[in-house]
């Protein structure tokens, strides 16, 4: 860890993020009105918000945060938890019954939750820390990157392979794109006013798309320029950015769900959306939460919904606390990402793999 950071020894006060150490992680909000300086503080080993449990091999799944959510190509699903990284295997007995296998207990890797996973076209998987920088593994060991290996930040949010087979990383202060062999970073000074980044896409026409906590920013490969709507206004915190497969564009954040075909913007609803994700039927599906309560839904629009223009919602599940990470395995099975671990929806039921049962 860095023993030295610039921060503003003024009219520093703390905000909380959910997105970052879940509800409780402190963050610095910087006041306007002050004088920068370079202070020595001692930047913790441990992320006190991490999960701490024994188990490396179990028949249940995670009981804490489970951020994000990724099918391999080999069928393993993997899930960005605050217990690390682990590993559900749909055959892990012989009786075929699935397994979790946590790897952050099993390889020793740093106590850091996990917040992002992205497999490339290699194979390697990729998972982002709040803290400890990235570690990836191509399926033998895990390699880790830090700031001292170049990465802008240690506190990673989201992952994008361009087309160019570059990985970019979206970060709790900046932008990182790896190569293979070297970082090349883009903060402010690069005209990304906003730094806390929560979601990154690259279109069909090569473009990325960057959702932070300020601003949607879009990038050609030269400039970054933020996105408005028609009205000029910008899109607040969007956690969530997908292109569908006829070449919609979908955010979702502060500002409620939104559709935009290039031309014209749809809003769909104004509840706060924490996830997006299109399954391989082309229907959209969606957590987020009621506006003004704890209440949160796993929501589907249905494609013959998109294709009328009669966009109505089916509400898949309702009940207090967050919603994080969507996914659609090659059964067809949804997986969700909970406070309080992970669900599988099979279209009739929920089985979320707690240890009472």
């Amino acid at each position: 860890m860095n023993k030295y950071i610039s921060i503003i020894a003024v009219g520093l006060i703390m905000s909380y993020s959910c997105t970052s150490y879940g509800q409780s992680e402190s963050k610095q909000a910087i006041g306007s009105q002050a004088q920068s300086v370079e202070i020595e503080i001692d930047l913790p080993e441990n992320d006190p918000y991490f999960i701490e449990s024994t188990t490396i091999h179990s028949h249940f799944g995670p009981s804490s945060i489970t951020r994000n959510i990724l099918q391999d190509t080999k069928g393993n699903i993997w899930l960005a938890t605050w217990e690390g990284i682990i590993k559900y295997n749909p055959n892990y007995l012989p009786t075929g019954k699935g397994g979790f296998t946590n790897y952050t207990n099993k390889e020793g890797l740093k106590r850091f939750h996990v917040f992002a996973i992205l497999e490339d076209r290699k194979g390697n998987i990729w998972f982002g820390t709040i803290g400890a920088g990235v570690y990836k593994y191509d399926g033998k060991s895990f390699t880790h990157f830090t700031t001292k290996d170049g990465l802008v930040y240690n506190g990673i949010g989201c992952f994008l392979e361009d087309k160019f087979g570059n990985i970019w990383i979206g970060t709790q202060n900046g932008l990182s794109k790896y190569d293979g062999s070297s970082f090349t970073n883009f903060t402010k000074k690069d005209g990304l006013i906003s730094e806390d980044i929560n979601s990154i896409i690259e279109d069909n026409s090569g473009q990325l798309w960057l959702g932070t906590r300020g601003a949607t920013y879009l990038y050609d490969g030269k400039i970054f320029k933020e996105f408005t709507n028609k009205e000029g206004q910008p899109f607040t915190n969007v956690r969530s950015i997908i292109e569908d497969k006829n070449g919609n564009i979908w955010l979702g954040g502060n500002d409620g769900l939104w559709r935009y075909n290039g031309s014209t913007f749809t809003n769909l609803t104004k509840d706060f959306i924490g996830y997006i994700y299109e399954d391989s039927k082309r229907n959209i599906w969606t957590s987020s939460a009621v506006i003004g309560s704890n209440i949160w839904g796993l929501s589907r629009y249905d494609i013959t919904s998109l294709q009328t223009g009669k966009i109505t919602p089916t509400q898949i599940k309702v009940e207090e606390g967050m919603f994080f990470g969507i996914t659609e395995d090659r059964e067809g099975n949804i997986w969700l990402g909970t406070l309080k671990g992970v669900y599988r929806y099979d279209c009739v039921s929920f089985e979320d793999f707690k240890e009472t049962k």
